[in-house]
């Protein structure tokens, strides 16, 4: 029997890729609703919306994100926002009878110095990093509200948390977007203007994690679609995350020279250390996902190449 699934935040990097990941592996219904068309920060109108649309399975992709800048700058529209929206739809979702959800969070949510690789075990366990805890927090919520509804009433509402994401239909604005994204736009203007050099924010020597969104999001339709039994063979009811990565890092001095490589970039790079850097390393431990059957299949420089592609037909398709 076919399922109605919703996704939420479709329009985004995320929400996309799992569309397009469940149109490409089912025939399944698959409902969306624009901005325009469904407000997730008016609780009134979520309410309706599940009151008249009856669904089998939900992916919370929606979301307001930025990197440190945006974080930086509007710490109270990404906490507010972040909260309302995984509150309307968790609530509504269990109020009409939906029974598997799957809430999508972020790495940030564990602490500034956590132990490496961060095991799932590792939240809550000291102080997040203070440029984006406000969105740290409200995903942390997004988690425990999942964890409340499946203790208090049975559901099978489950969270994954990714590490750094990047991939068609990325956000590459200039002041808040994420560091791939950012660097990309900047490498290629660079090129373009025949610049001699590409200043970095930072030092270069934090490590970061990178993800594909298409792996993420079959890792997603994959965890929601794990039978229970399986699920809850590797979860705890308060400890009921699963991160998603790669198990691979690089500092981003690593990530800027490979992204000139990609982008065909020939001039210097050079890092402004004055610049902050964030957290240190931030490397996920995907052992619990890999024993639930399955593990990314996209390196980091094929991925940079298919998302600088897309970069490139999508400028030429905003051209004409």
């Amino acid at each position: 029997m076919n399922k109605r699934i919703y996704v939420a935040g479709h329009n985004g990097m995320v929400g996309s890729a799992i569309v397009r990941r469940l149109q490409a592996c089912s025939d399944n219904v698959i409902v969306t609703q624009t901005h325009q068309e469904l407000d997730l920060l008016n609780q009134q109108a979520v309410e309706n919306f599940f009151a008249g649309t009856p669904l089998d399975q939900v992916y919370l992709a929606a979301a307001k994100v930025g990197g440190i800048h945006a974080n930086n700058t509007f710490p109270a529209e990404f906490i507010y926002q972040n909260l309302m929206i995984e509150a309307n739809i968790i609530h509504a979702a269990h109020r009409h009878g939906v029974q598997q959800l799957l809430f999508l969070g972020s790495s940030c949510i564990y602490p500034k110095l956590a132990e490496q690789p961060i095991s799932e075990e590792a939240l809550l366990n000291g102080s997040l990093e203070p440029t984006n805890e406000p969105y740290a927090i409200a995903k942390i919520a997004g988690i425990k509200l999942c964890e409340s509804y499946n203790r208090q009433y049975g559901r099978d509402y489950r969270s994954v948390m990714p590490t750094n994401l990047y991939g068609e239909n990325d956000n590459f604005h200039p002041d808040n977007s994420h560091v791939i994204p950012a660097l990309m736009r900047r490498f290629h203007e660079a090129k373009l203007n025949g610049d001699a050099k590409v200043v970095v924010w930072g030092s270069g020597k934090p490590m970061r994690e990178f993800l594909h969104v298409d792996d993420m999001a079959q890792a997603s339709v994959h965890v929601l679609n794990l039978d229970k039994a399986t699920y809850q063979a590797y979860t705890e009811p308060m400890l009921s995350h699963i991160n998603v990565g790669t198990g691979v890092d690089c500092t981003i001095r690593e990530l800027a020279e490979t992204m000139a490589r990609v982008t065909g970039f020939q001039g210097a790079i050079e890092f402004d250390a004055e610049k902050p850097d964030g957290t240190p390393r931030k490397l996920l431990d995907v052992t619990r996902l890999k024993r639930l059957g399955w593990q990314a299949g996209i390196g980091l420089e094929q991925g940079l190449a298919e998302t600088y592609a897309w970069f490139l037909a999508s400028q030429e398709n905003f051209r004409k």
